[in-house]
This record gives C-alpha cells, sequence and structure tokens, in this order.
C-alpha cells in the first residue's frame, strides 16, 4: 500500500512539472509575437532586435526543458 501511495505522489509531481513544458510554450509564443508586433511597427529597427529575440526564446525554451527533465527525474528516480 505505501509504495502505491508513493508512486501516485511521483505521477502527480511529474504531471505538475510537465505542465511547465506548456507554460513554455505559451511562452515562446509571447516573445515571438511581440517582437512580431514590434517589427511591424518599426521595421528599420527589426534587425537591431533579432539578437534580443533569440535569446528570449532560448530562454523561454531552457524552461521548458528544465521542466522536463523535472518530470522524468519524478518519474524514474525512485
Amino acid at each position: 500500500m505505501e509504495g502505491d501511495i508513493a508512486q501516485l505522489g511521483q505521477y502527480i509531481g511529474a504531471g505538475i512539472a510537465a505542465l511547465g513544458s506548456g507554460v513554455a510554450a505559451i511562452g515562446v509564443g509571447n516573445v515571438a509575437s511581440n517582437f512580431l508586433a514590434g517589427a511591424l511597427r518599426n521595421p528599420s529597427a527589426a534587425a537591431s532586435q533579432t539578437a534580443t529575440l533569440f535569446i528570449g526564446l532560448a530562454f523561454a525554451e531552457a524552461l521548458g526543458i528544465f521542466s522536463f527533465l523535472v518530470a522524468v527525474l519524478l518519474m524514474f528516480a525512485i
């Protein structure tokens, strides 16, 4: 009985941690949409903001990867 409860806790924790991947996808969409909105407002400044776009995408994607790793660790570590 104790093993079942511990395994249930692992699965619930992994599911909650996996929600971070979905939130990261929303963050990537936000970064890209804000860049596109700014580039359409001022096309001459869009070229200088491309590096900032990629940095923002990388940070948002890294958070998704970290949450995925936490979910995997919770599923298979114990």
